[in-house]
């Protein structure tokens, strides 16, 4: 009874052990906090991005559209570039 007792409490006292091993390496509460800092971080600075984002696409259609005026202005079919000739050809 004395010994079968014994590792009940030895077998108690390693899974303890594991517990606070685990909890120091991995520490579950600080990736919680972190995870909910992370995510307010994100949710104020959404609109920040949104804009950013904004501003990357109207650029780019921008670009798009400039370069599409510059291939219409050297095409020969006038068609493309409405009722704009080019005089010089």
């Amino acid at each position: 009874m004395l010994n079968s007792v014994m590792t009940s409490l030895k077998r108690i006292k390693n899974f303890i052990n594991f517990s606070r091993a685990f909890f120091i390496r991995k520490n579950p509460i600080k990736m919680f906090v972190d995870e909910i800092v992370n995510s307010l971080k994100e949710m104020f600075s959404i609109r920040q991005k949104l804009k950013m984002a904004q501003y990357r696409v109207n650029y780019h259609k921008h670009q798009l559209n400039k370069m599409e005026s510059l291939i219409a202005e050297s095409n020969e079919h006038t068609f493309l570039r409405g009722k704009n000739l080019n005089e010089t050809r």
